[in-house]
């Protein structure tokens, strides 16, 4: 039974008590003077479950004044049932009038638990605007936004619907294009692909119906269609004309708003505005121009955020102006913002415009850009890794686009490259940075990062060291000279010129000693691979004078305090360096022994151990290194700080000070007059057999082994000393076997 005929002010006339509310206070009945045919019936249906009631009058459309929200969704949703020659249809003419007071109660149910609830509102909400007013749009659009954060996707699915129907089919969609858009627009980044899909489609449909109905005022544009523009991203397709056109000519209404919501305290709409923007902007293509300043400066404060998915669409956005904008007019704005106030969020802006930008429009550029990049104010900005990451991305991208242009601004890519290197103290970020080094080789046709050294580091090594004077452990500049140093390799042998006058003015003992540590060590690490650094093209021996005089000497002079003593200690490992190795010659040992020496014996009374293991050392080498040349005075002040050395609290200490007194009476053992240092020998064979009793086994071994060796100059002084101390010694061993020896050698001779 599809009707019935009694009136529903009667309460038995209703089947479905949930409804009863609707009969409380009826505008009018199908007995008002208004209604033309008052035996009309009301009308209900029950499909499936339970029976949907349309609270009108089948001709009038008479209904409740006040309906609850659950009837008003009913009413809205319910469809005609007869469908009889006998009854016309009711007329929408008069349903506008009425259709306000439903949007109240149906936004009250728009967030229903129930999802279906919801969607049933949704598309209720669409037919009353639809037949109804279409002013309530503005009050219901909020309410629409949300529920593109449902959770459920056939809700997003029936917003998307309806704002498309309303799109295509609303009698004043042209007063809402601007906000009715957006809706649509942002379920091109639905996650569901059905939204996807269903927002593309009535998108496409819509423009196209624009275009049809504004087709005089775009004649031209359609007779002489543009192209799309050169590099368009090869996965999107180019919207149609009408589609562009709506978004260009609404560009101005809608972009403020999404600018404001993309910095909104909620992560979700800050999400859902950071996406629709780049589906604005691949609409608008080059009339984002007019637009520019807004963007960037809503792109430079979103690419703070910490979603990652505002980022990402952030990113793509400034992708497509690199894309659809003139290179000279989108740097004018981004690189005065760096200027003005230099932040990661700016670098990775340029970084993404640079990245979508053709080559052929941003070759002209290269170099001011590699040339701004350079600059104090932006390459050392800030120690943040994230600011250094994002301006390695910036390199990143012009060796990605341009290619072999960049050799153009190669020194400047390079300088950049090797700030990146000296500031960051991440593993990962340094890794980037050194693989790019080996990518902007690449682009130079050079083998390796090295030979990209040796081409760069005269003009690099000028430019970092034009303010050495004014160095302290912290600037910048020292950093990256010391990068270049370890670095360059062979390279800094071409660049001795830049570096020894440097590293002369930085280790004065007035500088700062933290420097000094630092800049002694990295001396020490090249001194100790001198052919492949420092002496790469053997001119190091015209420097060596200024590396004794200027840098060694100075800081081989005791202060008191720890930090001097460390700077001792790092000055003489650099003097050990520099003499074991093989790029001095005999005569140039001997020049620097005339001038170290009393320095180095003077270091043996250092509180450091390793000062005074290696300085024991250096005497060897000095002593071994001086034949005639060493004055006899200056040559007998040399064993008596060596003996003190064997009472030393270190066994290698005492060890390396034995081995050098060998050293030494074999200097006196090939001297013309050997019989002058007799006094001497002969005190140090006593005080020698003293420690020839030593708790230790291995100082006494050491011992034994001098002794044997220097007995060859006095052996008859050398016998009465032993005989005369045998009986002392906790173990005559020791002295016994000294004493065979020197038998069989008189018995040889």
């Amino acid at each position: 039974m599809l009707y019935r005929a009694w009136c529903p002010r009667s309460p038995r006339a209703w089947p479905d008590p949930s409804l009863r509310d609707c009969r409380r206070s009826p505008a009018r009945s199908c007995a008002s003077p208004s209604c033309s045919c008052s035996a009309w019936p009301w009308t209900w249906a029950a499909p499936r479950s339970r029976p949907t009631w349309t609270t009108r009058c089948a001709r009038c459309g008479a209904r409740c004044s006040t309906p609850s929200p659950l009837c008003a969704a009913k009413v809205a949703s319910a469809q005609p049932l007869w469908r009889g020659p006998l009854l016309p249809p009711c007329p929408t003419e008069h349903f506008h009038m009425q259709s306000e007071s439903l949007i109240g109660p149906l936004m009250q149910t728009i967030s229903h638990q129930h999802w279906k609830v919801r969607v049933a509102v949704i598309e209720a909400t669409g037919t009353v605007i639809q037949f109804g007013n279409g002013s309530s749009v503005d009050d219901v659009l909020s309410h629409f936004a949300q529920r593109l954060f449902d959770d459920v996707p056939q809700v997003r699915q029936a917003v998307t619907s309806v704002v498309g129907g309303w799109l295509l089919n609303l009698r004043d969609r042209y007063s809402f294009f601007h906000k009715l858009s957006p809706l649509l627009l942002s379920s091109f980044s639905d996650e569901m692909p059905e939204v996807r899909q269903t927002a593309t489609s009535l998108w496409e449909k819509v423009g196209l119906k624009w275009q049809e109905e504004n087709e005089a005022d775009l004649k031209d544009k359609l007779d002489f269609a543009s192209p799309p523009p050169p590099h368009y991203p090869e996965h999107e397709s180019r919207p149609g004309l009408g589609c562009r056109e709506l978004v260009f000519r609404n560009l101005s209404k809608v972009l403020p708003a999404v600018c404001h919501d993309i910095t909104d305290w909620v992560v979700g709409t800050r999400v859902k505005a950071a996406q629709l923007l780049p589906v604005l902007l691949l609409h608008a293509e080059d009339h984002i121009t007019q637009h520019l300043e807004i963007i960037l400066r809503t792109l430079q404060l979103a690419c703070n955020d910490e979603e990652k998915a505002v980022v990402s669409s952030c990113i793509r956005a400034a992708e497509l102006i690199g894309m659809f904008v003139n290179p000279e007019v989108f740097l004018k704005l981004i690189l005065a913002m760096l200027k003005k106030a230099p932040s990661a969020s700016g670098l990775l802006i340029l970084a993404s415009v640079i990245q979508g930008c053709p080559r052929n429009t941003l070759q002209p550029h290269l170099k001011v850009i590699a040339t701004e990049l350079a600059k104090e104010h932006i390459c050392q900005g800030s120690e943040n890794n994230l600011y250094l990451e994002h301006l390695l991305l910036c390199v990143q991208a012009l060796l990605s686009v341009c290619r072999e242009d960049c050799r153009a601004a190669s020194l400047q890519l390079m300088e950049v490259l090797v700030t990146i290197l000296a500031v960051s103290g991440a593993p990962g970020l340094l890794k980037k940075a050194q693989n790019t080094m080996d990518t902007l080789a690449e682009v130079e046709d050079i083998p390796s990062s090295q030979d990209l050294y040796r081409k760069h580091v005269g003009a690099l090594l000028e430019r970092l060291t034009a303010s050495h004077g004014e160095w302290t452990v912290h600037s910048v500049q020292l950093l990256k000279f010391t990068v270049v140093l370890t670095q360059a390799g062979p390279a800094v042998g071409e660049a001795l010129q830049h570096v020894i006058p440097t590293l002369r003015t930085c280790l004065q003992p007035t500088t700062d000693p933290h420097m000094r540590l630092k800049l002694f060590s990295v001396l020490s690490t090249m001194l100790l691979r001198p052919k492949d650094t420092v002496d790469s093209q053997g001119q190091f021996h015209g420097y060596l004078e200024m590396v004794v005089n200027d840098i060694l000497a100075p800081n081989l002079q005791w202060h008191a305090g720890r930090t001097a003593a460390a700077i001792r200690t790092a000055a003489i490992s650099c003097l050990w360096a520099l003499t074991s190795s093989d790029i001095l010659l005999t005569k140039q040992v001997q020049e620097a022994q005339e001038t170290l020496m009393p320095q180095v014996l003077a270091t043996l009374e250092d509180d450091s151990q390793t000062t005074r293991l290696v300085s024991c050392r250096i005497i060897s080498v000095f002593l071994k290194n001086s034949g005639d040349t060493m004055e006899p005075e200056k040559f007998l002040r040399v064993y008596p700080e060596l003996l003190k050395r064997l009472d030393d609290v270190s066994n290698d200490v005492r060890m390396a000070a034995a081995s050098a007194l060998l050293t030494w009476l074999k200097c006196v053992q090939n001297s013309d007059g050997k019989s002058a240092f007799q006094s001497s020998v002969q005190f140090l064979y006593r005080e020698l057999l003293v420690h020839l009793d030593d708790p230790e086994s291995a100082i006494q071994d050491t011992v034994l082994e001098v002794l044997k060796e220097g007995s060859v100059l006095f052996p008859d002084v050398l016998v009465r000393e032993t005989e005369a101390v045998v009986h002392k010694h906790r173990s005559s061993a020791y002295c016994e076997q000294l004493l065979q020896h020197m038998q069989a050698m008189a018995a040889a001779r």
